[in-house]
């Protein structure tokens, strides 16, 4: 969907003004600071755990509890997940991690998915999901990948927003979001259809900015709508493409630039220890980052930034 003019530039005014808005902390469990998520109220760490990788077949079933337990004793509780994540096996895993008393210490979201964006779908993969994360509510629950031009008029024509509130008001959710990043087109139209989404997942990183960016056209939108943006794809996706010897930036660089921008959360996947550690120092020690701190994060990620090659989960044919 195109701008009119008086909004883009309202929206450019908005986007202008981001910086150094960088949300309060307004509680710290264990060193880990926590924001609130939007008008829902509720309290998140600024550092999730990210679902996918916790299904991934370098770590054992126990491996990935461990992890996961490791991460809430340490004060994370956003925990991310998806139907899809590795034929299921990222939600069973979570339900395992979830049991002894966790899965009252978490705030626990996860994400329905066909492509075909068919109404029939909605409530089998939420009892299944429910199941595998052995419990009986999902505190986020987001329509997973808006990535075709088509998807937005299909959640929207099929009823899908309809459902979900119907699954609200059974106590099977209790918020609904939606994600993607390959284009901020779906997202804005996800928004301008009308629906009141508590939630918006999307990519924020250095690169973002210069391409297709979803940070300068949704993340002023979603504020200026009250929705809850949450971070992700900081490094680029799996396997991180953009802290690397090419840009300069490094991880860490990364991660502080995602939790300086106006977001409640940043998902990031962790596959071992030793990189949930890392994390978990990296936002307890966080600070905003100054303009200028991010004015040169963007210097150095802006000459590999054009093309996306960095972000290879962007539609490039649109671009």
């Amino acid at each position: 969907m195109q701008l009119h003019r008086r909004e883009f530039l309202k929206l450019s005014a908005a986007m202008a003004g981001l910086l150094g808005a960088t949300p309060p902390t307004v509680e710290v469990r264990n060193e880990i600071p926590y924001r609130v998520l939007g008008e829902t109220g509720e309290k998140v760490s600024l550092l999730a755990v990210g679902g996918s990788h916790i299904g991934e077949n370098s770590l054992t079933d126990e491996e990935a509890v461990r992890l996961m337990r490791t991460a809430v004793d340490e004060g994370v509780n956003f925990f991310d997940n998806a139907w899809i994540y590795k034929g299921g096996r990222s939600e069973e895993r979570m339900g395992l991690a979830l049991r002894d008393g966790y899965r009252d210490k978490v705030f626990l979201m996860t994400k329905q998915y066909t492509n075909e964006r068919d109404a029939e779908s909605v409530m089998p993969q939420l009892e299944q999901s429910l199941r595998r994360l052995q419990t009986d509510r999902i505190d986020l629950y987001q329509v997973h990948q808006i990535h075709e031009p088509d998807h937005a008029r299909k959640v929207y024509e099929n009823g899908i927003p309809e459902i979900l509130v119907k699954a609200r008001e059974q106590g099977k959710i209790r918020y609904i979001g939606f994600t993607g990043h390959s284009r901020p087109e779906f997202h804005r139209e996800m928004i301008d259809r009308g629906f009141q989404w508590d939630t918006v997942q999307m990519p924020v990183n250095p690169m973002d900015h210069f391409w297709t960016s979803f940070e300068d056209s949704i993340l002023p939108l979603a504020l200026q709508r009250k929705i809850a943006v949450i971070g992700m794809k900081s490094l680029g996706g799996s396997p991180g493409r953009i802290a690397n010897d090419t840009t300069g930036l490094t991880a860490e660089e990364c991660l502080r630039y995602a939790m300086s921008m106006p977001v409640a959360t940043v998902v990031s996947g962790m596959d071992s220890m030793q990189w949930l550690h890392e994390n978990i120092r990296i936002a307890r020690s966080f600070r905003p980052l100054e303009e200028a701190e991010i004015d040169q994060i963007r210097a150095k990620a802006q000459p590999s930034a054009m093309g996306g090659a960095c972000e290879p989960y962007k539609w490039k044919e649109l671009a």
